[in-house]
């Protein structure tokens, strides 16, 4: 199939920001409305699950985060096409079954993005192949950006016994259960928006635990995003509970007498997930149960987030403590990258693009002439800052901001639009406002030290200009507020998010979108043996950049790398207690 190979989403594209924005307000409206799941359990009444337990061997590959720039999501897609990888010595296959985890397409899931940033880059890497009789099948569990459209195009491309590339769709549901040999389960729920699991999907997952579960079934648990992790960022967000909900009533059923003493003993051995982009694994303190696992494995071509904001014990996990076992990248490399963000003017050209025209068009308000007086900029022109005139230059501004309060509204605007873009959920909670407040105070101060120094070296120390409304010297000023006064305040916007990254450990999302960094990225290949479960944790450091496009049949192919890859951690083994 053709399609347009993407580049990362500008996340601070201001077009881009202003039409997710759009995207997320309608999606939560009329997802309170018109919920698909509920329709899709009205459409099919069959609460069987999807079997391979006939299989002696099983393999699961599983990744999340998946559809954005080209260059991960392609180099990605390779590695799960292949037959097998090779590590340590050891051969690993290819899965039998792909799980995908959530947000399958970035920013918002247009038909025409799936088909850039996911159908296309599957498909070329792992063509349809009619005649291959053992194409691995495909579930998928949308994630929030699936959900913006009401999941209209997740459910046209995975509900429909579709192929991507030689990968098919076999899910009837945005939800779905897997019986896999020796007592193994997959159970995949859909949080839609907001950790919600609408009431036809309970019934759906308690017909399956009730009818099918047996006294020791091993269960491997995805959910779209890490509620865990999210609940030790901020103890008021109750995503955990509500997963916790769903295992304690659904799974082991303890509140429904039909069947709550069968499946007492069941275990949950793994909990997969992304929403983060980055691959972290918390593993539960043994006591006298069984460790659970808890892995962040959102490492399918989306930017990279942050480990170093993780904390190293969790509290409060099925009743127990959870310890973090691993992260990638680590966490010294995670701080390293995070310094990035003093480099956001050429990350983000847009933004500063952004913050010079706000300057300029504000200037425009405040240089309307006064009756009998001069415009600001010939008023401060006539005061110099380093020779201690500061009051006087103040009062110029504070009286012009008297006279025309739409500037003050725009001054306002911009304070209290960075005040509350203040990530207030993590690090130092209200605390993080003191800084956001720092921050809009700085670019304030930064637009009218500019429009000082701009004022007073234009009309004093530049011969050919010799008054304020000259077309060469307006032409300069608005050269100088774009370039000058936008990079200033592109670089404040940079340094912001570098402290807050690095020392406040907030705005996890908003500090990594801003490099979008490409590399560290992962899936995880599950084995399904008699012995037990083994996962192994595969990571790319650096995702290969050189493909070279060709076509085979008017279908886009691409040649490039090597792609290394390597075991994140020794594999994670999880015994069959009873084969034991």
């Amino acid at each position: 199939m053709k399609f347009e190979r993407k580049p990362m989403v500008n996340w601070y594209d201001p077009k881009q920001l202003a039409f997710t924005s759009v995207k997320t307000v309608l999606s939560s409206v009329f997802g309170n409305f018109a919920d698909r799941r509920e329709l899709q359990a009205a459409l099919d009444q069959d609460c069987k699950p999807f079997d391979y337990s006939q299989n002696e061997e099983l393999w699961l590959d599983y990744i999340s985060d998946l559809g954005d720039g080209f260059n991960s999501t392609f180099t990605m897609a390779q590695l799960l096409a292949r037959e097998e990888l090779s590590l340590r010595g050891k051969s690993l296959k290819r899965g039998d079954i792909l799980l995908m985890g959530g947000d399958e397409v970035y920013p918002t899931p247009e038909n025409i993005e799936y088909d850039n940033r996911l159908r296309g880059p599957y498909t070329a890497a792992f063509p349809k192949n009619e005649n291959d009789k053992n194409r691995p099948d495909v579930f998928a569990i949308p994630g929030n950006h699936d959900w913006y459209d009401g999941l209209t195009n997740f459910l046209r491309l995975f509900t429909q016994k579709r192929s991507l590339g030689n990968w098919k769709t076999q899910q009837h549901r945005s939800y779905f259960a897997l019986k896999l040999p020796y007592d193994y389960w997959v159970i995949a729920i859909d949080i839609q928006l907001n950790a919600d699991i609408d009431f036809p999907q309970i019934c759906y997952f308690k017909e399956i635990a009730k009818e099918y579960f047996k006294p020791n079934s091993k269960i491997i648990l995805c959910t779209s995003e890490p509620s865990w992790v999210y609940k030790s960022f901020d103890i008021k967000n109750d995503s955990f509970d509500r997963l916790q909900f769903f295992i304690d009533k659904v799974l082991y059923g303890k509140k429904d007498e039909d069947y709550k003493e069968k499946n007492k003993n069941i275990s949950i051995e793994a909990i997969l997930t992304g929403d983060l982009h980055h691959y972290a694994r918390y593993e539960t303190v043994k006591d006298d149960s069984r460790p659970s696992q808890f892995i962040t494995a959102g490492g399918g071509g989306a930017f990279m987030h942050p480990t170093h904001t993780l904390k190293e014990e969790l509290k409060g996990i099925h009743e127990r403590k959870a310890e973090l076992k691993k992260t990638y990248p680590p966490k010294e490399s995670s701080v390293k990258l995070s310094l990035l963000n003093l480099l956001f003017p050429f990350f983000s050209r847009t933004m500063l693009l952004f913050f010079g025209i706000y300057h300029v068009f504000t200037t425009w308000i405040l240089q309307t002439k006064l009756s009998n007086d001069s415009t600001i900029m010939e008023s401060l022109a006539k005061h110099n800052l380093f020779k201690g005139e500061l009051s006087e230059i103040l009062g110029i501004i504070t009286n012009t901001l008297f006279h025309f309060p739409s500037a003050l509204f725009l001054n306002l605007l911009l304070l209290i639009g960075i005040v509350l873009f203040t990530d207030t959920s993590s690090g130092k909670k209200k605390l993080n406002y003191i800084a956001g407040a720092i921050h809009g105070l700085l670019q304030l101060v930064n637009f009218y030290f500019l429009l000082w120094l701009f004022s007073y070296n234009n009309l004093n120390n530049i011969p050919w200009i010799n008054n304020v409304n000259e077309g060469g010297q307006v032409l300069l000023f608005f050269a100088e507020m774009v370039l000058v006064g936008g990079l200033i305040s592109s670089f404040i916007f940079g340094l912001y998010l570098t402290i807050s990254i690095v020392l406040l450990k907030n705005h996890i999302t908003e500090a990594s979108s801003s490099y979008r960094w490409e590399g560290y990225k992962n899936f995880l290949r599950i084995s399904v043996k008699k012995e037990g479960l083994t996962i192994y944790p595969i990571g790319v450091k650096k995702v290969v950049t050189n493909w070279k496009e060709f076509s085979i049949n008017d279908n886009p192919r691409f040649e490039g790398g090597p792609i290394n890859y390597e075991l994140i951690e020794d594999p994670i083994f999880i015994k069959n207690e009873e084969t034991s």
